[in-house]
């Protein structure tokens, strides 16, 4: 996209599954929904969502398109298994055909963990992404649904996986599904204006780390590579912007982009970045986003000696004043000030005697073997300590 051009463009995409962008395509909800064959949807979103202008207006628009339509939004910000069983309880009462997963990762996540469990007989668990396990389900049984973020990060729109918190492992698990790419996706930046200052930094920030862990993960996947990098100079060029000025439809729709990318990017892999952040999400109910740029600096510094030269390409491609890692580590430290984001995992409530509880979690979690470095469990301790702490190694 031009950004001389900026949010006048409209764009019609089939990839990475059908994406419908632009100022004011929310008024095309009910169109989308017939279009994959839903007519009794049960809308899935955030509970602070719920009684907004914009989610009453996607439930008018449906109603009045003949659509019998419902809402659920007894979601956690960090969703738990009971969640989407809860969704799943209100879907099949209803009779409904498929979901519209409206709001942040919190609604996509539940959105489509409902849409697969809908008609499973199998626990959510049996359908974590291991090996084949995704083979259990019965695929036929998975309802269709319509993706419609209104933040500018997880990028879940566009993913094949939900994030749900085992409450008895007190672990985040990706539950994955093929059939869980959305099969329409509704991107109207208008829908993140009223997105706050806080929330637009952190999930700008999660954005990033899509795009930055994509491209430094291993692995050969230059699509990959090539989407990561410019969906990192869209958001260089715009998150400030659309942190100091919500509203700014330009910054908005860039990083409504950004996002999108990231996440279609991260199919090559995802690394350290988040095998830290999971855990400490899990445990502490802390924003995913803020967690990924509080460990960004740090993981950075622990990679940089293996990723030397994709790191130089990336430093030319943002055009930063200096090359290389260094460049680059000055650009996220001073991106991370100028947003607020803290430094040091402490600002989040994180203590160092949780440590080992939260090394466990990241041992078993699944972004860590994509890392561009192995990470031995005293890496894992050594790195959180390092974040608690604030003390970022010299390079």
């Amino acid at each position: 996209m031009n950004s001389s051009v900026g949010w006048t463009l409209l764009g019609d995409w089939s990839y990475p599954t059908a994406i419908r962008f632009g100022t004011g395509r929310i008024e095309e909800l009910p169109d989308a929904c017939g279009k994959i064959g839903i007519a009794r949807p049960l809308l899935v979103t955030d509970p602070g969502l719920a009684e907004s202008d914009m989610v009453q207006n996607a439930l008018a628009l449906c109603a009045d398109a003949g659509l019998l339509i419902a809402a659920f939004s007894d979601i956690a910000a960090n969703p738990v298994g009971a969640n989407v069983a809860d969704a799943v309880a209100t879907y099949r009462a209803g009779d409904h055909d498929g979901i519209i997963a409206f709001g942040g990762g919190s609604a996509m996540d539940v959105g489509k963990a409902a849409a697969l469990m809908a008609r499973q007989r199998r626990p959510i668990w049996d359908f974590e992404d291991r090996e084949d396990w995704y083979k259990r389900a019965d695929a036929d049984a998975i309802a269709p649904v319509v993706a419609v973020p209104t933040t500018a990060g997880t990028g879940s729109e566009v993913g094949r996986v939900a994030v749900i918190i085992d409450e008895d492992a007190r672990c985040k698990k990706l539950i994955f599904h093929p059939k869980l790419m959305p099969g329409v996706v509704i991107l109207d930046p208008a829908l993140t204006l009223s997105l706050p200052a806080h929330l637009t930094a952190a999930t700008g920030m999660d954005a990033l780390a899509h795009n930055f862990e994509a491209y430094c993960a291993r692995g050969f996947h230059p699509m990959a590579d090539g989407m990561a990098l410019e969906g990192m100079r869209l958001i260089k060029e715009w998150l400030p912007t659309a942190v100091h000025d919500g509203t700014n439809l330009s910054a908005r729709a860039h990083m409504l982009i950004a996002s999108t990318m990231g996440a279609t990017a991260f199919q090559k892999g995802l690394g350290a970045i988040h095998a830290l952040s999971h855990p400490v999400g899990a445990l502490y109910n802390a924003h995913h986003g803020l967690t990924n740029a509080v460990f960004m600096p740090y993981v950075l510094a622990f990679n940089r000696q293996h990723i030397e030269a994709p790191l130089a390409r990336l430093a030319s491609h943002l055009e930063l004043p200096e090359g290389g890692a260094d460049g680059l580590m000055q650009w996220i430290l001073a991106l991370r000030q100028e947003i607020d984001i803290p430094h040091r995992l402490a600002d989040l409530g994180v203590e160092e005697s949780g440590v080992d509880d939260l090394v466990a979690l990241a041992e078993i979690d699944q972004a860590r073997a994509c890392n561009p470095r192995p990470l031995s469990s005293q890496d894992l301790k050594q790195l959180f300590i390092d974040a608690i702490r604030g003390d970022l190694p010299e390079s």
